[in-house]
């Protein structure tokens, strides 16, 4: 988790995602499309998600029980929910 942070913070240092979006060839009809205030806000619940986390769990998130990602969802401002969809989304691409 520590990693994906890391990159996070990179790609916030790059632009927006609009922005973004534009310097990759023949994506500019993709920008156009993509609703980018959405994405922007779902990247500021990722991180919110991932500094309310403890560095230990942000090390080994297999550790994460119920309690935990209540905890986290509550320091976050987000749902248990998100932190699921978060946690599942971070294990797939893992794999």
């Amino acid at each position: 988790m520590e990693e994906f942070q890391l990159q996070l913070q990179q790609i916030k240092k790059m632009g927006s995602v609009g922005s973004l979006l534009e310097l990759i060839p023949g994506a500019k009809k993709l920008a156009s499309q993509v609703d980018t205030e959405k994405a922007e806000h779902e990247m500021k619940r990722v991180e919110a998600i991932i500094n309310s986390m403890t560095l230990q769990e942000r090390r080994n998130p297999a550790i994460l029980n119920g309690s935990r990602r209540r905890r986290i969802a509550q320091g976050s401002g987000t749902t248990v929910t998100d932190v699921n969809r978060l946690m599942k989304q971070f294990m797939e691409m893992k794999r």
